[in-house]
C-alpha cells in the first residue's frame, strides 16, 4: 500500500514559498450556497488551537492573507471554532486574520481547501487543550485492554478514584461517572453536531452540509502515558470509524499531523511512538494523510511549548494539512 505523507524533503518549506502557493486567493468571492457545505472538522487537543501571535509580517511572508494592506477574508470559507465548557463558540465568520490576535492552523487549512474546493467550506474546530486519545477523546466501541500488567479502562468507563486506579468502574445506565473515558469524545462531537444542526446560523445562507474530512493534530498528552502511546495506533482507527459513523460520513478523508519536536529517526520516546502510529496509520488506507511536522517549524520548539506563540509555524503546518487534504480529496 502506499503511503502517504509529506516527506522530509518536500516539507523543507520557507514561510514565502508556503505563501506562494495559496497566492491566487486574497479576498474572495461568495461560494454557491446551493452546493453542500463542505464542512472539515478539526480536533485534537492545544496543537489545534489559537497560539500563533498575529504579526504584519505574516502579510509578507503569506502573501494571500492580504489585500490592498489590509487583512484579506475569505468569504466562500467560514472559520467556526467551539470549545465545550469554556469559550463555548468563539469563532462564527468568513476566514480572515485578526489585526491583533492570535491564529491557529485553521487559518492555512482553510485557505487551501477554499482553492481546491467548488463549493462552500466551513472549517469546524471543535477541540480543548489537555486531552489524550487513550483516555479523554477514547473513541466509542474501544474494549479494555492490558498494558504492563495493568487493565485499561473501555470507552465509557471509570476509575473510583485517583486515589485508587487499580479497579474500574463499569457504565451503568442512569448513573453519572464524571468523568470517563471519551467524555471529551462525546463533548466535542456533540458540540460539532450543535453547529451544524442550525447549519445557516454558521454558513449563511446555506441548507445542506456533508463532512469531508478530518484533520488531527494531538499526541502531547498520550506521549507521557506508556500505555496510551502504545495503543496509539488501533485508537486512532477508532477514531475514525466512530467519527464517520457519528457524522454520517463513510468517505471523510483522514489527515494527521506529528508533534513539531519529534523527529522521524525516533522510534522509542513516547512522542515519536506517536508519530510512528499515524505513518503506520497513514500507510494502512489510501484515504488517509501523514503530514511531518518537525521541517515546518519556522523555528525549533515543541508542542508542550504551543511552538512559542510562532503563527509562522501554524502557518506552515496549516498549509501542509490543508494540501493533504485536497490530496486526498482528489483521489
Amino acid at each position: 500500500m502506499k503511503q502517504n505523507h509529506i516527506t522530509k524533503a518536500s516539507c523543507l518549506l520557507t514561510a514565502m514559498t508556503v505563501g506562494l502557493a495559496g497566492m491566487a486567493s486574497a479576498d474572495s468571492k461568495p461560494a454557491d450556497v446551493s452546493k453542500p457545505v463542505q464542512v472539515f472538522l478539526i480536533m485534537g487537543q492545544s496543537n489545534t488551537l489559537e497560539f500563533g501571535k498575529v504579526s504584519d509580517e505574516l502579510k509578507t511572508a503569506y502573501p494571500f492573507l492580504a489585500a490592498d494592506g489590509a487583512w484579506s477574508t475569505r468569504k466562500d470559507v467560514r472559520n467556526v471554532s467551539v470549545m465545550v465548557g469554556r469559550k463555548g463558540i468563539y469563532r462564527n465568520e468568513w476566514l480572515t486574520v485578526e489585526k491583533k490576535g492570535k491564529i491557529g492552523i485553521e487559518i492555512g487549512i482553510g485557505h487551501e481547501l477554499g482553492n481546491a474546493v467548488d463549493a462552500p467550506v466551513m472549517i469546524l474546530k471543535s477541540s480543548i487543550g489537555n486531552r489524550s486519545l487513550g483516555w479523554d477523546l477514547l473513541p466509542p466501541g474501544t474494549p479494555r485492554y492490558s498494558h504492563g500488567g495493568k487493565e485499561q479502562p473501555a470507552y465509557g468507563e471509570t476509575y473510583p478514584s485517583k486515589r485508587d486506579m487499580s479497579k474500574i468502574v463499569a457504565y451503568e445506565e442512569g448513573k453519572t461517572l464524571g468523568w470517563y473515558a471519551g467524555k471529551q469524545y462525546d463533548d466535542d462531537v456533540a458540540n460539532a453536531k450543535k453547529i451544524l444542526a442550525d447549519l445557516g446560523k454558521y454558513y449563511p445562507g446555506a441548507t445542506k452540509y456533508e463532512v469531508a474530512g478530518i484533520i488531527w493534530w494531538q499526541g502531547d498528552k498520550d506521549m507521557r502515558n506508556a500505555a496510551h502511546a502504545a495503543e496509539y495506533e488501533k485508537n486512532l482507527g477508532r477514531l475514525l470509524a466512530a467519527l464517520r459513523k457519528d457524522f454520517k460520513a463513510p468517505n471523510a478523508k483522514f489527515v494527521c499531523a506529528s508533534l513539531g519536536q519529534t523527529d522521524e529517526s525516533d522510534k522509542d520516546s513516547g512522542h515519536g511512538k506517536i508519530l510512528h502510529a499515524m505513518k503506520n496509520f497513514a500507510a494502512s488506507s489510501d484515504d488517509i494523510g501523514f503530514v511531518y511536522s518537525k521541517p515546518l517549524l519556522d523555528k525549533p520548539s515543541s508542542s508542550s511549548g504551543h511552538y512559542g506563540g510562532n503563527a509562522k509555524t501554524y502557518m506552515n503546518v496549516g498549509v501542509a494539512l490543508g494540501k493533504e487534504m485536497a490530496k486526498q480529496l482528489k483521489k
